[in-house]
């Protein structure tokens, strides 16, 4: 097959991404491959489609703000809808925590991060019982996007700038000789290249392991329950997260195409991460997570118990998760090979970001408009990990 200069493994929006950034660069000779028959079909376009600048460091708010700014301005459409992420807590010491990110994100620079007391909480969201309730924060340019529309984008624009991309196309392994990446093998044939970025998600470390490096990335199966309320959703309804455990829901959103449900405003995203849950590349819905999130939903609102579960639009997708839930982003001991992945949950939001930090990581040898050094793959070997205390 004929050679390339880089290879991107992985066509989700993180490496729809890259290759945007890289076609922005005017570097042309790019292949992306992947491995499923349609793009957005892995852990793109199974997410909730929420973005934040609600993250408890310095990192992770920069990605935000970064990636909100880009998804408000860019030249395609992105569904940026700044609805807000409303946090409460049930409790003063995840209060204090969420008080102490809102100081955190107001010091790197986000504006808008509101401290709400229970009172404000339930005048926002009245529908909802908030009588354990002791406080919150609302960020007013968290809310949603459409997922799959970025990644369309991302593939338009990099595709219109000479990108080109094989769906269906297995990488199988990375080649390395000498120290150096030569190429990748895929399920029909080698391909020779300069340099291969892994936007792999969930699979990351297996495929970096061909290349006999080690990647810290576990699979864990997030569950979503979408379901249909008897009335009409709150007006302006926010992302609302329990601080505590979790349990979080927000409109519901075709990301493939608007459907009845949505359109008359009454169905709904419920979700919350199960502890129980170990590591596996399963992405099957549990119809007995439906029950785990209507005890919860008993308490919280009556709207959402009341609430029947479409089973058919229920699903579930994959965190590529790190040990300090932060992504790994830049190069390694091989030289050719980088890595975007480990995002934790955040990828999507996160991808603008990554993307041009991949892009000018492979083209210039660092990322220029962000320190994103503190990613790198070598901070579990340093023992330099990061504390993330906004993880859901």
């Amino acid at each position: 097959m004929k050679p390339v200069k880089i290879v991107i493994i992985g066509g989700g929006v993180v490496g729809a991404s890259v290759a945007y950034h890289l076609a922005l660069r005017g570097e042309r000779d790019v292949l992306v491959l992947e491995r499923a028959a349609r793009q957005g079909l892995g852990s793109t376009g199974r997410a909730t489609g929420g973005v934040r600048e609600q993250f408890g460091t310095e990192i992770n708010i920069r990605m935000s703000m970064y990636s909100i700014d880009f998804f408000e301005n860019c030249e395609f459409s992105t569904g940026y809808d700044p609805k807000g992420y409303l946090f409460f807590a049930t409790d003063t010491a995840a209060f204090e925590l969420l008080k102490r990110n809102a100081a955190t994100q107001a010091e790197t620079g986000v504006k808008g991060v509101e401290i709400l007391d229970a009172d404000e909480i339930e005048r926002r969201v009245p529908a909802m019982n908030c009588d354990d309730i002791v406080g919150g924060t609302f960020g007013v340019r968290d809310g949603f996007i459409n997922p799959v529309a970025v990644m369309q984008g991302f593939t338009k624009g990099a595709v219109e700038r000479g990108t080109r991309i094989e769906l269906g196309r297995k990488v199988t392994r990375i080649n390395v000789t000498g120290g150096r990446v030569a190429g990748v093998s895929t399920d029909i044939g080698e391909i020779a290249c300069d340099a291969v970025v892994v936007c792999a998600g969930a699979w990351t470390r297996e495929l970096a392991a061909t290349a006999g490096v080690d990647v810290p990335v576990e699979p864990l199966r997030r569950q979503i329950v979408w379901a249909r309320c008897k009335e009409a959703l709150p007006p302006d309804l926010p992302m609302v997260i329990d601080a505590g455990n979790g349990f979080h829901f927000r409109p519901a959103v075709d990301f493939w195409e608007q459907d009845e449900g949505s359109a008359r405003n009454r169905d709904i995203l419920i979700a919350y991460p199960d502890r129980d849950e170990a590591p596996s590349f399963n992405t099957q819905f549990d119809a007995a997570f439906s029950d785990k999130v209507n005890e919860l939903a008993r308490h919280r609102a009556q709207f959402l118990f009341e609430s029947e579960p479409i089973v058919e639009k229920c699903r579930a997708g994959l965190y590529e998760n790190t040990p300090d839930h932060h992504a790994i982003i830049g190069g390694c001991g091989v030289e050719g090979l980088y890595f975007a992945a480990g995002f934790s949950g955040h990828g999507v939001m996160h991808s603008p970001a990554s993307g041009r930090a991949v892009a000018e990581i492979v083209l210039d040898g660092k990322a220029s408009f962000l320190d994103v050094s503190c990613l790198s793959l070598e901070r579990f070997e340093r023992g330099e990990l990061l504390t993330e205390t906004g993880y859901i």
